[in-house]
This record gives C-alpha cells, structure tokens and sequence, in this order.
C-alpha cells in the first residue's frame, strides 16, 4: 500500500473461527495500546499489550496476559536492527527479525504493511517474533505477505496457513478469515 490515509484513534475485531472474543485497540504515533479477550478450546485469556514503534519498526512490545493459571507478563526490546531481548536477556533465535506478531491480535498485521514497500504481485518474507497469547512464549514465526491489489494481501505463515486479507485505506484488516473480523 502507498501512503496510507491518517489511522483511527481506536479499532476493534471481532475473532471469528477458532477464538471467540474480541480486541481493541487504541492507535497513536509510535504506538499500539490494545486489549483482546477470547476463548478458545475452552479455555479464556485476556491479553494487554503496548508496541512502541520507530518509523514502523517495533522497539519495544509489553504484552500482559492472565489465563486461570494467573498472570503472566513479558517485555521485548529491539534495536531495531534485529537484535532482541526478551525479559532483559539476549534472544539470538529472534536475530534478524524487525516485526511482532501477536497471536491475540488482529492489528500486528499491520505493520509489514506499513513499513514494506511491496509492489502487486511480489511476495515478501517476513518472519516475526511471536508471540503466543496464554502462556506468552515468544518464538520466530516464518510468514509471507503477496500484495494482490490496493486492499488485499495473500498471506501464509508457517504450517500451511494462508488467507487473503482485506486491508481499509489507514493498512488496518478488516477481514482476516478464519481469524477476525473488523467491526469498529
């Protein structure tokens, strides 16, 4: 996408599939402050989390999240250059990697978006940090975005999952299938 229109102060998703729940979140400069509630295989989670961005480019990602087996909470700082730490420590697995991918959130798809340029029809590599919604493990996560028009994106990540995302004009899903559904 080019030249995206100004972002919202807020949005909101509604998981669809899999996750019943919902997320929202609050959009500002240099920043994603959001909330997500769901359940999924009968158990729930409430996951908070703060991305503080440079240009797009994630620096530092607090996600908080509490299950029935209590809080937990963990802190991701980059270089921005692709060096990590999580909770103070080196994390050399996550080397090289620019974007978070929170698995409770609808918005992290956001940010290759915003930060590549990718003409239509070219596919991008994109790995992640990941990170897991319940019991916050944070791992690398291979994924591929293809641009197939001003609005859409053929994505897939690891184990074979793929879905065409429809994007609005701020570069926000409005609908990724299987996931989430934007309603707000």
């Amino acid at each position: 996408m080019r030249c995206p229109r100004e972002l919202p102060p807020f949005a909101a998703w509604r998981f669809v599939g899999a996750v019943d729940g919902f997320e929202v979140v609050y959009l500002a400069s240099g920043s994603l402050r959001g909330h997500t509630s769901a359940v999924e295989d009968g158990r729930a989670h409430a996951v908070a989390y703060e991305i503080t961005l440079d240009g797009w480019v994630t620096r530092e990602v607090r996600v908080r999240s509490d299950t029935v087996d209590g809080p937990r909470a963990t802190v991701l700082v980059s270089d921005g250059h692709g060096r990590w730490t999580v909770d103070g420590a080196p994390a050399p697995q996550l080397e090289g990697l620019v974007d978070v991918d929170l698995e409770a959130s609808a918005c992290t798809n956001t940010l290759p978006v915003h930060r590549l340029t990718m003409p239509v029809g070219e596919v991008v590599a994109v790995a992640a940090v990941y990170v897991q919604a319940a019991d916050l493990v944070v791992r690398r996560l291979d994924q591929t975005y293809r641009r197939l028009d001003d609005h859409r994106f053929a994505y897939t990540s690891e184990g074979g999952f793929e879905a065409v995302l429809t994007y609005d004009d701020a570069a926000l899903v409005l609908d990724y299938p299987g996931i989430a559904a934007r309603f707000a």
